[in-house]
């Protein structure tokens, strides 16, 4: 199954809708590792990278980034610990998501839906976790 989660991420096509039970976070905007497989990256948003860095380019939110990254994994689920990797290990209700398409590599955009927390992205911004990235926001309403 770990395997499956590392390594058998593809990317869902623009558009459509998919489950995603989380298992596992990187950082305030993902990856989101997903039981189904799919690996997301939140659609409209931008947090710090962990070593507190912020991508050329994107916004750069002032919250740090473990707090999102906490902030984030609490949306989705209730953290169970810590892989060897470094990633949160989480356990969380099976969210709708709907694909942007790819956000590089093997990563999906997406906006989610949570039955915990409600729109993860709206969220992400309203809780001063993560900035809203007007480039890839495309008038999602909150």
């Amino acid at each position: 199954m770990i395997t499956a989660l590392l390594f058998a991420a593809a990317v869902v096509p623009a558009g459509q809708t998919f489950q995603c039970t989380p298992t596992r976070v990187w950082d305030g905007d993902g990856p989101i590792w997903c039981a189904e497989g799919p690996r997301i990256r939140l659609s409209g948003v931008a947090a710090r990278e962990l070593d507190g860095s912020c991508s050329v380019g994107h916004p750069c939110p002032d919250t740090d980034p473990i707090v999102a990254r906490d902030g984030l994994v609490q949306l989705i689920g209730k953290p169970t610990g810590q892989s060897r990797e470094g990633h949160v290990l989480v356990r969380g209700p099976t969210m709708t998501c709907r694909s942007d398409g790819g956000a590089g590599g093997d990563r999906t955009a997406a906006f989610c839906v949570s039955p915990q927390s409600g729109d993860v992205s709206c969220n992400m911004v309203a809780g001063g976790l993560a900035a809203k990235w007007q480039r890839y926001w495309r008038g999602h309403r909150c």
